[in-house]
């Protein structure tokens, strides 16, 4: 008996209105033998740079298969289109507004579609995302959702800037725990470092000089680093909040220095 098609949703709609609702309903009249995930619908209004962290630290923990719907400053004009984008064996459907190239860096011709307009002025993400699900749960083939989509928007994700003793990184999400997370993945620290003491430096805090493997590693109270679970530089206060207690934001710069 073939699995039940997974449909999982990411949106800055809420949960205080009947945006989530709706949109569930729809998809439900298309596909009623989908199960829908939420994944969160929390994100900042409009942003994309958030929705993509989430979507891509969450994707990979689900079967192939899967169908993804990114609904993220989906604001509506003349000219808006939503992309379905075929990758790693996963579906990801999203507004053409620079999501998707964040998402992934490189995104094959042959595996983007343009969803066809939608005549609807108020919510159309909500038909869209129907229409799309819908003809993926039936197991019609991925090119007649509809043709090329050629050029995507292009966002184009922060780097960490590297030279031979110094790693200038910028944050780039503070979770709900406010731990700080910053765009330094471990494998380019360790390559860098090179068994070397380093220095980690941010706003005007003393600067931190160890790394740890769990936030208990310190007393309570006390400002960390460590490695979190997506291979990303993360600066925390066991127990506490980082972000507020250091005074930092996403887009504040962060240093490691090596000796």
């Amino acid at each position: 008996m073939p699995q039940a098609p997974i449909i999982t949703l990411t949106t800055d709609f809420g949960v205080q209105d009947y945006y989530v609702g709706a949109l569930k309903g729809a998809l439900l009249r298309q596909c009623p033998e989908a199960r829908l995930v939420d994944i969160t619908h929390a994100i900042k209004a409009f942003d994309i740079v958030q929705a993509a962290f989430v979507v891509q630290n969450a994707y990979p923990e689900f079967p192939k298969g899967t169908i993804h719907l990114i609904g993220v400053n989906c604001v509506y004009d003349t000219n808006a289109q939503f992309i379905a984008v075929r990758k790693d064996g996963h579906y990801f459907v999203a507004p053409d507004n620079g999501l998707l190239t964040l998402l992934f860096d490189h995104i094959p011709e042959a595996d983007a579609r343009v969803l066809p307009k939608v005549d609807e002025q108020h919510f159309p993400v909500k038909t869209a995302f129907a229409k799309a699900a819908g003809h993926l749960c039936s197991e019609k083939t991925f090119g007649k959702l509809g043709k090329r989509a050629g050029p995507l928007l292009q966002r184009i994700s922060l780097q960490p800037v590297i030279t031979q003793n110094r790693i200038r990184g910028t944050i780039v999400h503070i979770d709900n725990f406010e731990n700080v997370i910053v765009n330094i993945r471990q494998e380019t620290f360790e390559k860098v470092r090179q068994d070397r003491p380093f220095a980690l430096f941010f706003k005007r805090n003393d600067p931190i000089s160890q790394l740890c493997l769990n936030y208990s590693d310190v007393a309570v109270g006390e400002t960390l680093c460590l490695f979190n679970s997506a291979g990303l530089l993360e600066i925390a206060v066991n127990m506490g909040r980082a972000a507020t207690l250091l005074g930092l934001k996403v887009e504040d710069v962060v240093e490691v220095l090596f000796e």
